[in-house]
């Protein structure tokens, strides 16, 4: 049987794949999409949360996600809070810094189902959905993938959008660095006493970091990134119980909070993938690198790959092999750079404040303090975090 030929085909269907397929719906290219199971809505409210950038708010608007997704369910980041060491505290303000937000606040859920409307719609593309890779070859004009239920399909470009266990990575034997940090993520939903205006606050604490992220309404959704042993506690503890712990990591800032969301937990890492591109192949979103949530940028890492590849791709004549190694390269190239420090921030961020060397924390408070003295400096911060990002 002769395999099914596409231009692109790309397997995984999480926020990174279903964006970077919408990307190419004006193109001349055939597309396919391979994904296990479709996303389904929260019935409730998502405990998985992402902070979007405006950057990528203009790109799920020109893909056209986001005039679609439901507004009562998107609340905007109009400042933000950082509490560490004995007192040090640094701010950050969109009014200040003369933008309307510094980002919004999106259930994963919410995103997913409108990008997969989208792809469902879409005229040059054709989804592959219950459906789950088992073989892959590799020759010098196609990838070809054989699915579990026996069919064949060929591109002349493999994207692997597979998440951080990539079975895309696994098969061709990329090679990942993943360095656990021996910690859990825990998530959950809770209702606030007290209005939370559009702050995000972060705790940068001796037993991990804490976020409080705001959500619509009178609501937070928090990120604990805590070692397993205190993870498993707060994960065994009862709903009121798990409540109060959390209202007091964050001072009470809220008042008395309410479960909304069971909690739950998943291990972090940092996963550096040296070369994301190879003859007929690209990684993008977290197959292609993995990074500490204490930034909120995951998710805005994977958009910015999804565009760049998308642009690419768009721009590349028909003559041209866009599975060329060479011209993957640019992708690359124009990715490394800001991957590469975000994952170095981060990463350094994190060391240093688990690091419990008594001489580091005055260093770390005058630091804060220092910089939330400085406005210039702190609009630059913001400035690049937007524009960047």
């Amino acid at each position: 049987m002769q395999p099914t030929a596409f231009d692109v085909l790309i397997v995984g269907g999480g926020l990174a794949g279903l964006s970077l397929a919408c990307a190419l719906r004006d193109t001349r290219l055939r597309v396919a999409l391979v994904e296990h199971r479709s996303p389904s809505p929260s019935t409730g409210w998502d405990a998985r949360v992402y902070a979007v950038s405006p950057v990528n708010a203009r790109f799920l608007q020109e893909i056209g996600a986001w005039k679609h997704m439901a507004a009562e369910r998107i609340e905007p980041i109009h400042a933000m809070k950082i509490f560490a060491d004995d007192g040090a505290e640094l701010d950050f303000s969109a009014y200040e810094s003369g933008i309307a937000e510094l980002g919004w606040i999106l259930e994963s859920s919410l995103m997913a189902c409108e990008l997969w409307e989208n792809v469902k719609r879409q005229g040059n593309l054709t989804l592959f959905c219950p459906a789950a890779p088992q073989a892959l070859q590799m020759n010098a004009a196609a990838a070809v993938l054989t699915l579990a239920d026996g069919r064949a399909l060929s591109a002349r470009l493999l994207i692997g959008a597979d998440g951080r266990d990539s079975w895309v990575r696994e098969a061709l034997a990329v090679p990942a660095i993943n360095t656990p940090y021996g910690e859990l993520g825990l998530v959950a939903n809770f209702e606030c006493q007290r209005p939370h205006r559009g702050i995000a606050r972060q705790w940068f604490r001796v037993d991990g970091v804490l976020a409080w992220l705001p959500m619509a309404g009178d609501r937070i959704s928090i990120v604990w990134s805590t070692a397993d042993e205190n993870a498993r506690t707060l994960l065994a503890m009862a709903a009121d119980e798990l409540c109060a712990r959390v209202a007091a990591a964050g001072n009470h800032e809220l008042g008395a909070l309410k479960l909304l969301t069971p909690a739950a937990a998943f291990p972090l890492s940092l996963l550096q993938v040296p070369r994301i591109v190879a003859p007929r192949l690209a990684l993008v979103g977290d197959a292609a690198h993995g990074i500490h949530p204490l930034s909120g940028h995951g998710i805005n890492l994977g958009y910015r790959d999804a565009k760049a590849l998308a642009d690419l791709l768009a721009a590349t004549p028909d003559w041209q092999d866009i599975g060329n190694q060479r011209l993957l390269s640019r992708y690359q190239r124009e990715r490394r750079e800001e991957t590469l420090l975000l994952q170095t921030t981060t990463h350094a961020l994190h060391q240093l404040f688990r690091n419990d060397f008594p001489g580091l924390k005055p260093l770390r408070k005058l630091g804060m303090n220092l910089t939330n003295g400085l406005p210039l400096l702190k609009n630059l911060l913001v400035r690049y975090a937007i524009g960047g990002f």
